[in-house]
């Protein structure tokens, strides 16, 4: 897959989910948009789909792939849980394309208090989220 077959971090950006979800007054609509967002992630390839990409920490399923082209890293992802597809549109929309560095340094809990994101998520959820955004950070740790 390469950055132009996926739209999260290049068209779609961290700014552009804060914009859109500030359009929303419930967080039922909220909700139905980042479902949205996952249905708009490529699919994964099913040999990606493996032992070594599982994120540990996660109620559902949830592998992530990690490439880097041109001093970027590029992330495949998947789940098996709607919700968690969208949850990751959201990190990737701020993640993908970005040089290790970037990754590094980007405030990824101001970016979830900004949405108010960690308060309407269970706990089980939050904590899954938090174990998504340490793969890719660590990932681009070891890149750096």
């Amino acid at each position: 897959m390469s950055a132009a077959d996926n739209p999260f971090g290049t068209s779609i950006t961290a700014d552009d989910i804060v914009e859109n979800l500030g359009f929303f007054d419930s967080w039922e609509d909220r909700y139905r948009y980042i479902i949205d967002l996952g249905r708009e992630l490529p699919a994964m390839e099913a040999s990606l789909r493996s032992e070594e990409r599982l994120v540990r920490g996660c109620q559902s399923q949830v592998w992530i792939d990690v490439f880097e082209a041109d001093h970027r890293l590029q992330l495949s992802v998947d789940s098996d849980a709607f919700i968690v597809k969208g949850l990751l549109a959201v990190v990737l929309a701020a993640f993908n394309n970005k040089s290790p560095a970037d990754i590094l340094k980007f405030d990824i809990n101001a970016y979830f208090e900004e949405l108010g994101l960690m308060r309407h998520l269970s706990p089980t959820r939050g904590n899954g989220l938090q174990a998504m955004v340490a793969r890719i950070r660590d990932e681009a740790g070891k890149r750096q």
